[in-house]
């Protein structure tokens, strides 16, 4: 038989995995010795911190990032095709939204092999459903473009679409999320509303929803953390 490809939750940060990560799940992931991961420093860092103990040099890591040629996935799943379960994680939350772990599974589909997702935190979704916005329309559009008049054409769009009434979810990488907010607040409408959440789950967590008009008061510092935005 086959082996399962089991989509891992990891932390969004802190210490104590406990506290976002169920025992259920963290008992699956500790019996896993096969691993496809985005970052094979973080991925080890995860399983000790779940389990002091952890068998690391027993155990196969494979890299799945953006460098990684797409040709080699399908070498990933040969422990499956013998067997024996895989587990995929992410840097963060879960594997497969906004990171490459998508190609994998997608092939494990076309291979008939089952995929089960395992629960966990996910920054996108614990945002939308503290913002106060509409969750029963909503897109998440991903990193925006990092050229300014590029960035500034998208938010544009973005914005035409969330005054249409549907929620607009979108993330920058921490050393670039000041540069991403200012240009959200020199852009857009000042009655545009605006939700970011920054640090989920630790402890200098921070969700506020209010408008454009408002964050220009109030603007945010947001360097070095990790951050989610929603436009409405």
């Amino acid at each position: 038989m086959k082996g399962r490809l089991y989509l891992i939750p990891v932390t969004l940060g802190g210490d104590d995995y406990s506290e976002v990560i169920p025992e259920k799940v963290a008992g699956i992931t500790r019996g896993l010795r096969y691993f496809v991961v985005e970052e094979i420093r973080s991925a080890r860092r995860f399983l000790r911190q779940i389990d002091r103990t952890f068998p690391i040099d027993a155990s196969v890591f494979f890299e799945l990032n953006e460098h990684t040629d797409e040709s080699e996935i399908g070498r990933f799943l040969e422990p499956l095709v013998k067997g024996h379960d895989i587990g995929l994680m992410s840097e963060a939350g879960l594997p497969g939204i906004a990171d490459p772990g998508s190609k994998l599974i997608a092939l494990a589909h076309r291979k008939k092999i089952r995929v089960t997702p395992l629960s966990g935190p996910s920054s996108i979704i614990m945002t939308l459903i503290s913002s106060g916005f509409n969750g029963q329309n909503f897109t998440f559009n991903g990193y925006l473009p990092v050229k300014n008049d590029e960035r500034t054409a998208r938010i544009r769009e973005i914005e035409k679409k969330a005054r249409e009434g549907f929620s607009q979810i979108f993330i920058e990488t921490p050393y670039r999320n000041q540069q991403l907010a200012g240009a959200i607040l020199s852009v857009c409408s000042n009655d545009t509303m605006l939700c970011i959440a920054s640090d989920l789950t630790m402890a200098g967590e921070s969700i506020v929803s209010m408008s454009v008009g408002e964050w220009k008061k109030n603007p945010p510092q947001l360097k070095g953390k990790l951050a989610v935005f929603v436009l409405q």
